[in-house]
């Protein structure tokens, strides 16, 4: 009976799990795209292309998501078999709140796995291929759309006007640029027409000059040139200057390269591009978020236990507050580590261990009878203040 009871539950807690990841990943990951939605619309992208920057950006989130899709499946569901009664069946037919732990520790214990994996690979891999992906919609798939008589600044240190543009051809009249990417050297480009054109194969924009003239400042000096013809080659990449393409930070390299760092000579050259106590912590978060799947877990049994006839969207609620007191102690923590005031270990995995002290000693509490009969009280409360 308990292998089927156990059974049970485990598939309850796989499909509200799938159901909280689903959603969350979701929302996050479409907020993301709309970070991009500038760049991205000046792309031809597909279903399958979108498709493909979400799987890249999947495991990012996923190390955070997890923890917290843990803690809600576990809670919503002992919070439901509490309010309809059937931990009080179970309970009256001998099986106590100890012999139900078999399930939420093999649920939470996958969930630690595949936060494991994402931590220490998927998350490297995702965002290697997302900025491949980037670089390669940029250079493959770009058509620049001007607006005429509207000043275009896509590319960093560069201002685009036409009078009057055709997109379909790609045909310019009166045209200006301005070009300040050299310091103290402005130039700017004026001609009565021209064209503007993308190169995929070699990953460029071309923007075609006729009958204009070039000015140039340098200081106190004016030059001018008049052409017949004149062009200039831009490439597609730098329009992603507003995002960070390298792999510059620590939160998202592998966890082997992470290790690599932490232990790279001080006055080495990779020590001295990454912050030390940056490298510790984030060394550190990729193994204690992992492990919070497992604590958050063993913590939210109890507390549904505690907290019995409490409504599904209010115990949502309650169930998401108390993860923003888990997270907001980890950055806390984090932030102090990163600081240098306290050492990565203890403020990294200092709310695991509190999480996990109170949660089993709830749960202790809980199997005796004794959990704090909240309802219970509030309404004797309320009992006495209208009998007043």
């Amino acid at each position: 009976m308990l292998k089927l009871l156990h059974r049970q539950i485990f598939k309850e807690l796989c499909a509200v799990f799938g159901l909280t990841v689903s959603c969350l990943l979701g929302l996050i990951l479409i907020g993301r795209l709309l970070q991009l939605r500038e760049m991205l619309l000046g792309q031809s992208l597909g279903v399958l292309d979108l498709a493909r920057i979400f799987i890249y950006l999947t495991p990012f989130f996923l190390l955070l998501l997890l923890p917290i899709a843990c803690m809600l499946a576990v809670f919503l569901t002992f919070l439901r078999m509490s309010t309809d009664k059937e931990l009080t069946a179970l309970k009256a037919g001998g099986v106590s709140l100890y012999q139900l732990l078999p399930a939420p520790l093999a649920f939470s214990l996958c969930c630690v796995c595949l936060s494991l994996v994402c931590s220490f690979w998927g998350l490297s891999w995702g965002m290697d291929n997302f900025r491949r992906t980037l670089v390669e919609f940029v250079q493959t798939r770009t058509k620049l759309a001007l607006q005429a008589g509207i000043f275009n600044q896509e590319f960093q240190g560069l201002t685009f006007y036409a009078h009057q543009v055709d997109n379909d051809t790609g045909r310019l009249k009166f045209v200006f640029v301005q070009d300040k990417t050299r310091k103290d050297v402005t130039v700017a480009i004026v001609a009565p027409e021209g064209g503007i054109r993308t190169e995929p194969e070699e990953g460029r924009l071309a923007i075609d000059f006729k009958n204009g003239r070039i000015f140039r400042w340098a200081g106190q000096d004016l030059d001018i040139l008049h052409f017949g013809s004149y062009a200039i080659r831009l490439p597609l990449a730098s329009l992603l200057t507003s995002f960070r393409m390298d792999d510059a930070r620590p939160s998202e390299m592998s966890l082997t390269r992470l290790l690599a760092l932490g232990q790279a000579p001080p006055d080495s050259a990779e020590a001295k591009r990454f912050p030390a106590n940056k490298v510790r912590v984030e060394i550190q978060k990729r193994l204690a978020l992992p492990v919070a799947c497992l604590v958050l877990g063993l913590f939210a049994l109890p507390i549904a236990c505690v907290f019995r006839g409490l409504r599904q969207q209010f115990g949502l609620l309650l169930s998401l507050g108390l993860f923003l007191v888990y997270y907001s102690l980890l950055s806390l923590g984090m932030s102090l580590a990163e600081a240098g005031s306290l050492p990565a270990i203890p403020a990294l995995w200092g709310p695991n261990i509190l999480f996990l002290g109170v949660g089993l000693s709830i749960l202790r509490l809980a199997q005796l009878e004794r959990g704090a009969q909240i309802f219970e009280w509030l309404a004797h409360l309320r009992f006495k203040r209208a009998k007043a």
